[in-house]
């Protein structure tokens, strides 16, 4: 009777989904993730709404699509603009994409240490070519996309039920982005 008056979040998004179809979804999305929303919360959103695979489908094409018009933009507001806005440390980043082009924006994809579209500027302002960009995106963010589609369901019951496991595997998942981001940035000061 409850469930009746309260649908359930992630049958309101499979409905939408079904509206909207996959098409849809990946430009939403690459639109999304070029004004900055959490990518994230975008991948958990499109595996509960269309599934894990056709989810991590619609994320890695919206992903690479994101990252190409967000390179655009850094190509076309040009260095000293994005290094304005997005401050001094970008300039680390900065080199490391330009000296390590592919791996470097692997890396970045697997620990992220930026939003997902300053990146992308940072990428567009440099001297990486938008190739290694888009290939990197993709290799980078399939291990992350993919854990999240194997376990979607797990996922969306620990969302409706927290539970003090729930809440351990958020603080491992936190410490791993911690280590990641610390891993990262060692890994930036040593290639100086």
């Amino acid at each position: 009777e409850r469930a009746a008056a309260h649908p359930r979040p992630s049958a309101a998004l499979q409905r939408f989904g079904q509206a909207f179809g996959p098409a849809a979804a990946m430009a939403g999305i690459a639109l999304a993730l070029t004004v900055a929303v959490p990518l994230t919360f975008l991948t958990l959103v499109a595996l509960v709404a269309y599934g894990p695979w056709m989810g991590f489908a619609c994320v890695m094409v919206g992903a690479v699509v994101s990252a190409g018009i967000s390179y655009g933009v850094g190509r076309a507001l040009g260095r000293e603009v994005i290094e304005r806005m997005a401050g001094p440390r970008i300039n680390q980043i900065s080199r490391k994409l330009a000296k390590s082009g592919l791996m470097a924006v692997i890396a970045v994809r697997l620990v992220p240490i930026a939003p997902f579209a300053l990146i992308n500027m940072v990428a567009g302002a440099s001297h990486i070519r938008l190739r290694d960009l888009l290939l990197g995106t993709a290799i980078g963010m399939a291990p992350g996309s993919l854990a999240m589609a194997f376990f979607v369901d797990q996922i969306a019951a620990a969302l409706r039920e927290p539970s003090a496991v729930t809440y351990a595997l958020l603080g491992l998942v936190v410490l791993l982005i911690g280590v990641g981001g610390w891993a990262m940035q060692r890994w930036l000061r040593n290639s100086e």
